[in-house]
């Protein structure tokens, strides 16, 4: 799942925008909230009014005045419809219901007069019972033109809640998308960076690889070996075979020094027909082994009847014998007897493999 410029660029916009969206969608419902808030109180107070004004009604028709009950209905009604007064009501911005509330205090007006009428003359010589429950049935209507409203902000609230989980849905699915991308190119790149690191023929770390271990300046402080082969007549190999044939032999012989060394060594190829061992935490008996195990292998594979027998040169250096050295030296040193190996093999017209010491009068045949 590779994104290209303008994919990427497509995905981040629609991004930008998804959040901002979500943004926009989280302020409206936090505004419709709070109106759902404020329309449960005024749900509340207009089924006060109802019932205390039916209370205050009963008081009058028994002769028990009672003026700060009527202020008291006079404040909470000043507050549904103006959001003024002492009880922290909200204005609701609905026309039905701001109709139904008119009509309510219109004729709460009437009932107030009739009141009047009721302390001066008695209740029986005025209408105030049924205006008292024409005034209930009033409040009725407005407590429902409220609950509508209430129900209109509920679902306003779960639409909104819808369109956010959709479009945060859309932002995981876009997220998801630009890991997985992320992730392919990442693995892409792991590959590209190990194939730029290693040599395809013989599958170990190639050059790049071994000029990176070599630029390491750091001074080696446990003691390492550098070990370098260079592999006889491969030239000659390529001439009269071909060089399908001499490749076979750079892949035998990366076989059988990785056979022979363990998963922990270093083993590289550094040119057409050189290669490089690097060895930590050893010693020179270690390494006088390891040569020779190597030795022992070439020959068994040789004496099986391979028809492209291994011949090699080889030279090593250990940081034991070098004050404040680096991969580099060692390898510049291994290299070099490696070079007096090979010039030996060729004087004395040899098959048979000598070693390189760590210093160049060390030659001895392990055999």
């Amino acid at each position: 799942m590779r994104l290209n410029k303008k994919s990427r660029n497509i995905i981040g916009i629609t991004q930008s925008v998804l959040i901002f969206v979500l943004v926009v969608l989280v302020v409206i419902m936090m505004i419709q909230i709070d109106r759902l808030q404020g329309t449960a109180r005024v749900i509340n107070y207009a089924g006060l009014v109802r019932g205390a004004t039916q209370r205050e009604v009963k008081l009058e028709i028994a002769g028990s005045e009672n003026d700060e009950l009527i202020e008291y209905l006079d404040d909470i009604l000043s507050g549904l419809k103006y959001q003024d007064g002492h009880y922290d009501l909200v204005k609701l911005h609905d026309k039905e219901y701001q109709n139904k509330l008119q009509v309510q205090i219109d004729y709460w007006d009437e009932i107030k007069k009739e009141i009047e009428a009721v302390r001066s003359g008695g209740y029986k010589n005025t209408d105030i019972v049924n205006m008292s429950e024409n005034y209930f049935s009033m409040a009725d209507d407005t407590v429902s033109a409220a609950e509508k409203y209430s129900e209109k902000i509920a679902i306003k609230i779960r639409s909104i809640e819808i369109l956010s989980a959709l479009d945060m849905m859309c932002l995981v699915i876009l997220v998801v998308i630009q890991t997985l991308a992320a992730m392919k190119m990442a693995v892409q790149n792991k590959l590209l960076e190990q194939k730029a690191y290693t040599d395809s023929r013989t599958g170990l770390p190639n050059r790049s690889s071994c000029k990176e271990i070599l630029n390491n300046k750091e001074i080696i402080k446990e003691p390492t070996a550098c070990i370098v082969f260079d592999l006889n007549n491969l030239k000659f190999i390529n001439d009269t075979m071909g060089h399908s044939a001499g490749d076979q032999l750079i892949v035998n012989f990366a076989a059988l020094l990785r056979s022979v060394l363990q998963e922990k060594d270093f083993v590289g190829r550094y040119g057409g027909d050189e290669f490089m061992v690097i060895i930590h935490n050893t010693d020179k008996s270690e390494v006088h082994e390891i040569i020779k195990r190597i030795y022992m292998e070439k020959d068994r594979l040789n004496s099986n009847g391979n028809e492209l027998p291994i011949d090699y040169a080889c030279g090593w250096a250990i940081s034991d014998d070098y004050k404040d050295s680096t991969i580099q030296i060692l390898f510049d040193r291994a290299d070099s007897y490696m070079y007096k190996n090979k010039q030996l093999c060729k004087e004395q017209n040899m098959h048979s493999f000598q070693i390189c010491g760590d210093i160049p009068e060390i030659f001895g045949d392990i055999k």
